[in-house]
């Protein structure tokens, strides 16, 4: 990579730091987790929708995805922990199989489709989400799935990744628009 340092690399490609699991302490804590899962959709429109078309097919770092593809990329992967949920809801510790993110980014509704189309996926998926995850009771968010790629995850720890994926590459466009002044 051009100069740049391995400490460097870490803070472009983990602004908010590395995901880390926590405890619930109280319901209120879910409750909050609950509520920003809501606002996921908008909180990604408002960091890309006043960029230009160039600036959309930028990398947010040298060898990483543009703008555009992080947007699909986190309606993709809203689709995907929904899906998690149900089957973890309803099936007895189900495996969950891996994908190819890297080639998912590579096919064309990723490279061509305007971003609405993930906004809007990604505002309706999680306003069903938010309905499921207000009607779960506390045993709920104890039960777990195997993912292929993570290992077990109980439903309370899938949802803080969900939350942290996204504010995630939220955090890394944010940062992408800061360094390029725009």
């Amino acid at each position: 990579m051009s100069g740049i340092s391995p400490e460097e690399l870490e803070r472009l490609r983990y602004p908010i730091g590395r995901f880390e699991a926590r405890i619930y302490l109280n319901a209120e804590e879910r409750k909050q987790d609950i509520q920003t899962t809501g606002r996921l959709a908008d909180d990604l429109g408002r960091a890309v929708l006043p960029l230009t078309l160039l600036q959309l097919d930028t990398p947010y770092r040298e060898g990483g995805w543009s703008v555009r593809q992080v947007v699909h990329h986190l309606a993709d992967t809203g689709m995907y922990a929904y899906l998690r949920f149900k089957k973890g809801l309803t099936e007895e510790t189900p495996q969950i199989p891996s994908y190819r993110q890297d080639l998912w980014a590579e096919q064309s509704d990723y490279l061509e489709e305007p971003l609405e189309s993930s906004l809007q996926l990604m505002d309706s998926l999680n306003r069903r989400f938010v309905t499921l995850l207000n009607s779960m009771a506390e045993p709920d968010f104890e039960r777990c799935f195997v993912s292929a790629g993570l290992g077990e995850l109980s439903l309370d720890a899938a949802l803080q990744r969900y939350i942290w994926h996204n504010k995630h590459h939220i955090a890394q466009i944010a940062s992408l628009i800061q360094r390029n002044g725009w």
